[in-house]
């Protein structure tokens, strides 16, 4: 027999059949009446359906999008921490280099992307210690370590060094995983569009400043000091979260109540438990209590597990990953582009970077004005019932559009025309590259509840190898075929991927049930 304690939100439709037999009875926290149920049964803990104010979906709304606010700052910084070095990474190579060396490409364009290798196994670690720690210790002490790597490439004195400290800041960002879980957290499904939209316009911004701030810096004062700077706002959005963010996770909060309960309950002989972790004793077979490390190691299992579990993320993984490994395309050969092409200097190149930006920002809008809209407008005409594929009609724009936008990207510097029409490219490729990600992210949200950050994390990192060593081939294959016939290669593996969200459009609603970490009850 189970008892449940309010609704969870999020964790009913995933794991409804913990109820027993329907019944259901609600204890306020400390509450006399625990005493009254019958020994040596489990008491599943949950919220006060009438509302509670340690749910954060009944939080007040300023105080969601000032949550909302402190993500997008730290992803601003993240990224402009990221993007800063993009224009300078020949200069880096150069003066990190040993004397009559010669520099590579080859260094310079994984200078560039070998966060994303960091960023690919960092969370494995990151999503499942916030679904066992909770979201709040995990972001504050990657916050810390994402800093102090920053600080360690502001004082490398070679090529290595410096390559190391990148993969080591790009292993410890949090906030590309976790942010659309914590929005999750705070707001329901049909208000998620608009927060997600926001989520992804900050790092969109520093993408565009980071690369302008960082040339015009370093053309004054050396590209040590864009690091330093990097930093110092890496401490300041730390402070900031130390001091003002709370606890978003909804199993983390309930496991602070089942132990209240337990403690005022010591001698009746019951068991409180959230619904989450009944589920998980209920999948080792009713085995004993499990200890931290325990825990840890299927943490660190579970998004391996949710990845492989869920053809409907395998698919998703696949085309995320290569939709966002043009983003490193792009950023890896625009500069080169700019440069011997139009003739442009290092600080002209930097503030050429906001064209990418410019059509990202636009794609943002159209996700903010119309995501929610076509997600209640769906749910609708489907008798009221929303679905996750709901989502995607504007990732499946993106798709389609995306292969034009890579071939434009490449035949445009063959003919040489005036730059504002290879800039207006750029920011082709960019609107193209949100539209398809951001729907495809808030449908993972939407689709695996308590489990996103580790469903996440698959998608990151897929996409994060993908957007390593894919810009890798983008040299030879400039170099061979020229920016036209190399760049349309890449572009026709885009095209192969664009069927993957009107498959999952039709069929994912019926396909997700194969997955219990997806499963609707």
């Amino acid at each position: 027999m189970s008892i449940h304690l309010g609704p969870g939100g999020e964790t009913e439709p995933l794991l409804r059949s913990l109820t027993n037999e329907g019944h259901q009875y609600t204890f306020p926290t400390g509450s006399a009446a625990i005493d009254n149920v019958v020994k040596n049964e489990t008491v599943i803990v949950e919220f006060d359906p009438t509302g509670d104010a340690e749910n954060p979906l009944d939080w007040p709304t300023p105080f969601k999008w000032s949550v909302v606010g402190f993500l997008v700052m730290t992803a601003f910084t993240v990224t402009m921490t990221c993007m800063s070095v993009v224009p300078l990474a020949n200069d880096i190579v150069r003066d990190l280099s040993p004397p009559d060396s010669t520099p590579s490409k080859s260094a310079s364009v994984l200078l560039v992307t070998i966060w994303e290798l960091g960023e690919a196994a960092g969370p494995l670690l990151i999503a499942p210690l916030s679904e066992m720690y909770g979201r709040y210790p995990v972001m504050n002490v990657c916050n810390i370590l994402f800093a102090s790597a920053t600080v360690l490439a502001a004082t490398s004195s070679s090529v290595s060094q410096f390559v190391v400290a990148r993969m080591l800041t790009g292993l410890v960002v949090a906030v590309n995983v976790l942010n659309p879980a914590i929005v999750g957290d705070l707001f329901v499904s049909e208000q998620r569009g608009s927060a997600v939209s926001f989520i992804y316009l900050a790092p969109l911004l520093g993408g565009a400043l980071g690369p302008l701030i960082g040339s015009a810096v370093a053309q004054s004062y050396g590209w040590r000091t864009v690091i330093w700077m990097c930093a110092t706002l890496a401490v300041a959005c730390e402070v900031l979260f130390l001091t003002f963010f709370r606890e978003t996770y909804q199993v983390t909060i309930l496991r602070k109540r089942a132990k209240k309960l337990a403690e005022h309950a010591a001698n009746s002989g019951k068991v409180f438990k959230t619904a989450f972790d009944a589920a998980e004793d209920a999948d080792r077979c009713n085995s004993a209590p499990s200890g931290p490390w325990t825990r840890l190691r299927d943490a660190v299992q579970r998004p391996a597990q949710v990845l492989f579990g869920s053809g409907v993320l395998m698919a998703m993984s696949l085309f995320g990953s290569v939709v966002f490994a043009f983003f490193y395309v792009e950023s890896t050969s625009l500069a080169d582009i700019l440069q011997d092409v139009y003739g442009l200097s290092p600080v002209a190149v930097g503030s050429c970077f906001a064209s990418f930006t410019i059509g990202s920002v636009c794609s943002v809008f159209i996700c903010n004005h119309l995501l929610d809209r076509i997600y209640v407008f769906l749910r609708r005409s489907n008798k009221g019932v929303g679905l996750p594929e709901h989502r995607l009609p504007l990732a499946i724009v993106g798709g389609l559009t995306l292969p034009l936008a890579v071939a434009a990207y490449g035949w445009i510097p063959e003919f040489k025309p005036p730059l504002f029409v290879m800039l207006l490219s750029v920011s082709f490729l960019g609107c193209t590259l949100m539209l398809a990600t951001i729907p495809m992210m808030t449908y993972i949200v939407d689709s695996f509840g308590l489990y996103s950050a580790s469903a996440l994390t698959g998608v990151m990192v897929t996409r994060c190898l993908m957007g390593t060593f894919m810009p890798l081939t983008t040299a030879p294959l400039i170099e061979r075929f020229g920016y036209g016939g190399g760049l349309s290669v890449l572009g026709g593996v885009a095209l192969l991927m664009a069927p993957i969200p009107m498959f999952i459009m039709r069929y994912g609603s019926r396909w997700r049930q194969l997955s219990k970490f997806s499963r609707e009850q």
